[in-house]
């Protein structure tokens, strides 16, 4: 391991350097900009996991001065078109290395833009899951009309889903949100295709029960529209939905520029408008912009994993390894831990 020098009394963030589609420059990048932006003079040191030479190379492109880092070298790559499982085979990979690094102790959260489906599994083997959780989640941060953006989870981790699970959603979610963004009390709504307590399947039929027995703040069923709107804090769904609901939502904010482009060009009037509009236009595409939230959080295994866009930007990777340490920081998996083993939010009384 090469290093530069830190304190031994730090928080350390690995990072996947190799894994994403402009990597490791995007990566190396993004590091510096969160040491620009948000970690000057913090006891955080972030580990570049992947080609020590490559990495060294993208280093010297920029300003690291203000960066506290070291570098664990890894010579294997995990591809977007590898299975789930090459990383387990691929032991030598930097995604693999990164994740072993935190499970060993040697680092407290895992950053990764690479191959989502080989993060979400080879982080289950190798760092567990959290007691008492059947199944981990990936959610995503959608903006709302609310001051604070709408949770929705799962977005593609889990396709089929029992009641039990979409209830540990709920509170894993909740606590999230809680501690994240200082939601008190968040509102819990369970994705469907109408607000009767009798739509939709029988494993939503029976997850609106147990949540409706639960502590938590159950608002009842919410449909598509309501994410947006911010009508609940949490939303959660099986992950085929949620995947289907994320993907779309992605596709509004090119579609949206798109069609603010095609109206200024129709003539003078038109450009005019859309040049006064710009600033307002801005704050909006800002709100769909997934750099602004960086990646999504893998909630339910023993440690804190930030996965992002294959194609993320230096500013999302910023954003991801800002909110890995926030996960830190909050100690979010304790509390998750503490109350899926525990009957806080089971109403005995119902």
């Amino acid at each position: 391991m090469a290093t530069s020098n830190t304190d031994t009394k730090v928080m350390r963030i690995a990072l996947d350097a190799m894994g994403g589609d402009f990597a490791p420059v995007n990566e190396i990048h993004g590091a510096i900009k969160a040491f620009e932006d948000f970690f000057a003079d913090s006891n955080i040191e972030v580990i570049f996991v992947g080609d020590e030479k490559k990495i060294n190379a993208a280093l010297h492109q920029f300003d690291y001065s203000k960066l506290k880092y070291s570098i664990v070298h890894a010579d294997e790559v995990i591809t977007m078109h590898d299975d789930p499982t090459a990383a387990v085979r691929k032991k030598n990979s930097s995604l693999y290395k990164g994740l072993e690094l935190q499970s060993q102790g040697y680092a407290d959260a895992f950053v990764s833009a690479g191959n989502t489906g080989a993060v979400l599994s080879t982080s289950t083997i190798l760092l567990g899951r959290i007691k008492g959780v059947s199944r981990p989640t990936i959610g995503s941060f959608f903006p709302s009309q609310k001051s604070t953006p709408c949770f929705v989870l799962d977005v593609g981790a889990n396709i089929d889903c029992k009641a039990k699970f979409l209830y540990e959603f709920a509170v894993m979610g909740s606590i999230q949100i809680k501690n994240m963004f200082g939601v008190d009390n968040p509102r819990v709504g369970l994705l469907n295709i109408g607000e009767e307590e009798s739509k939709g399947s029988e494993v939503l039929q029976e997850t609106y029960k147990l949540l409706k027995q639960s502590k938590l703040n159950f608002i009842g069923n919410v449909e598509g529209r309501d994410i947006l709107k911010g009508t609940a804090d949490v939303v959660v769904c099986d992950g085929y939905t949620g995947n289907v609901v994320l993907k779309f939502a992605e596709s509004f904010l090119g579609f949206f520029k798109s069609a603010v482009v095609s109206f200024s060009k129709k003539n003078i009037f038109n450009l005019a408008v859309a040049g006064i509009m710009k600033p307002f236009l801005k704050k909006i595409f800002m709100q769909f912009d997934y750099q602004e939230y960086g990646g999504v959080p893998l909630l339910g295994v023993n440690g804190v994993v930030i996965i992002g866009h294959g194609k993320s930007s230096p500013k999302a990777i910023e954003h991801m390894l800002k909110r890995a340490v926030e996960m830190v920081d909050n100690e979010i998996n304790m509390k998750i831990s503490k109350a899926i083993n525990t009957d806080f939010f089971i109403d005995s009384e119902r």
